[in-house]
């Protein structure tokens, strides 16, 4: 189906090859249909040339880099292919039983090391991660001459690099750490719902960005904002607040404040294309238009304390079904995955890493479009790395210029493509290797049998019931918000379902409003699963094709300790 020969025009795969460890990015190619392929939930809007930088640096680069650290003793990371512009991932698998055990021995000795270290060494990398882009983000670059640009943007890309080196650095031993103390409690009877308990109720980046968020809707309810907001559409909100004066003054001056402190991070993870709410700040006002549809803020507080209440109801009853014996060994492995928090550190880690590291790039690509004469500032993130590297370096712009639209049109036709693209290709062997891909990812037999089901419901009405991974406990009931990207992200209602393939952290927000949420992909360690079960929302994850079998509007009940999600089609389709 993706074997060809078409790719974005002017592609040519020797001048693009970026540095990888194990397996380079690359269009499909005959011979990948022996392995298994999943269609990857970071970029749903597909990759611009320039943001292939993405793929290249994260999988090809960092988790490949990342799984000979520890090491992984089953996989040596994940290799990518491309159709279209959409990627798809894979296990890389160790095949001799012999270097598995080796690894398997290594892996033992480091990670009691990592886990007594993991916190001194998180807070080394993010000093390092917070230094570089403090330089970064203070570069004036209208005022560098060409060399100096040039220099920048090269520098831009070794923090985009090293910014993901890091992550696969800490992501791997965590999610090992967590695997184990999960084996520990299977042998003791303790089951994946009470697991995710025993690691509810920890602070992070992203809460407090929210709770930022939250305030900040607050006050546009208390200035007398909330008419003027709702008769307002999200892209004309900044113009219609400025016009208006007064009280709106006032709370834009609070907005520059919260996009001080939080705006320097995108809408998805690390792509290149996309702006920083600082640079657009249409999601942020559109999601406090819809928060002013709320009766009340979402409380917080209220859902933390409730959360660090259910870890302890949880924790008591684990350790009184326990014997003296059967308990240390239970307290030493909760200790170990509590010190080394893979479920905090997921969410955590985001607005250092994911939401703000491929932004220095995109300001020099704007900067070489904007000296270079081209028709829109984004026209360089059209371009491949080393046709923006030959710009900086002096190379003219205007031979590319007749290239740009035609690749903004193959991406154009492929974002299109998106809601259709099969969630997974080729063999199943080997597809569960990797534990990104099962407890991220949510790969799972129930999960690949969903994913090769029917591609599209019958039409007409009726009634539907899909199975996934019971996520975040609880029952959730309304209209259905079908998203397959984040670009309408802020248009959800509050009390609506949402329906998506997967979350990532930008669409954090959307669980303080919403009533419950499906995806297609996603394991117990996903971000949809854990901001669902911090929020309390109740959430299905792992569904395989709810976006193509769920449509806006149906009625839905999502019942997140079950794993149902129940679709009432009230209107022929």
């Amino acid at each position: 189906m993706f074997v060809t020969e078409e790719w974005y025009p002017g592609f040519d795969p020797a001048a693009n090859r970026a540095p990888f460890a194990v397996d380079a990015l690359r269009p499909f190619e005959a011979g990948d249909e022996d392995r298994f392929w999943l269609l990857d939930f970071h970029w749903p809007r597909g990759l611009t040339p320039l943001g292939l930088v993405s793929g290249e640096d994260a999988f090809n680069w960092g988790a490949q880099v990342g799984a000979e650290i520890l090491p992984l003793p089953a996989g040596r990371g994940i290799a990518q292919r491309l159709a279209g512009t959409h990627p798809y991932a894979s296990a890389i698998p160790v095949a001799s039983a012999r270097e598995r055990q080796a690894r398997e021995l290594r892996a033992d000795r480091r990670l009691p090391r990592f886990v007594a270290s993991f916190r001194a060494r998180w807070r080394e990398r993010v000093e390092e991660l917070d230094t570089a882009w403090d330089y970064l983000a203070g570069v004036a670059l209208p005022a560098l001459a060409a060399p100096e640009l040039a220099g920048y943007l090269r520098e831009a890309r070794r923090f985009h690099r090293r910014a993901l080196e890091i992550h696969f650095e800490m992501m791997y031993p965590l999610l090992v750490n967590h695997l184990r103390f999960a084996e520990v409690c299977r042998d003791l009877d303790i089951g994946p719902d009470e697991i995710a308990k025993f690691l509810l109720g920890d602070d992070t980046r992203i809460m407090r960005t929210d709770r930022a968020l939250a305030e900040l809707s607050g006050q546009a309810r208390t200035a007398g904002l909330a008419p003027l907001f709702a008769a307002t559409e999200p892209e004309d909100l900044a113009g219609a607040l400025a016009a208006a004066g007064g009280a709106a003054a006032g709370w834009l001056a609070r907005l520059d404040d919260f996009l001080h402190a939080h705006g320097q991070r995108t809408e998805g993870s690390f792509d290149v294309a996309l702006p920083s709410w600082i640079e657009d700040p249409t999601p942020v006002l559109g999601t406090v238009r819809t928060l002013l549809r709320m009766p009340a803020e979402h409380d917080f507080d209220a859902a933390r304390a409730a959360a660090l209440q259910e870890r302890g109801a949880a924790l008591d009853a684990a350790r009184t079904r326990l014997g003296p014996g059967r308990r240390r060994a239970f307290d030493v492995a909760l200790a170990s995955v509590r010190a080394a928090n893979f479920a905090w550190w997921q969410d955590e880690h985001n607005p250092v890493i994911d939401l703000r590291i491929a932004l220095p790039m995109r300001w020099a690509a704007r900067e070489l479009a904007a000296r270079a004469g081209a028709q829109r500032p984004d026209d360089t993130t059209f371009l491949f790395w080393p046709e923006l590297l030959a710009v900086a370096d002096g190379a003219p712009y205007r031979p590319l210029a007749g290239l740009v639209e035609q690749r903004r049109q193959y991406f154009a036709h492929w974002h299109r493509r998106r809601p259709d693209m099969p969630k997974v290709l080729g063999s199943a062997d080997g597809a569960l290797d990797d534990p990104i891909l099962v407890e991220v990812f949510g790969l799972s037999r129930g999960f690949l049998d969903a994913a090769a089901g029917p591609a599209a419901p019958e039409p007409g009405p009726g009634d539907l019931v899909l199975r996934g991974m019971a996520a975040a406990r609880g029952v959730g009931r309304g209209p259905a918000r079908v998203l397959t990207d984040a670009d309408g992200l802020h248009r959800i209602a509050p009390g609506e379902i949402l329906v998506c393939e997967s979350t990532s952290p930008n669409w954090t927000p959307a669980f303080a409003k919403i009533a419950g949420c499906v995806c297609d992909g996603g394991g117990m360690l996903s971000h949809a699963a854990i901001v669902g079960r911090e929020y309390g929302v109740p959430t299905v994850t792992a569904c395989g094709r709810a976006t193509a079998l769920i449509r806006d509007g149906d009625d839905v009940v999502v019942d997140g300790t079950a794993g149902t999600v129940a679709v009432h089609r009230r209107r022929a389709w």
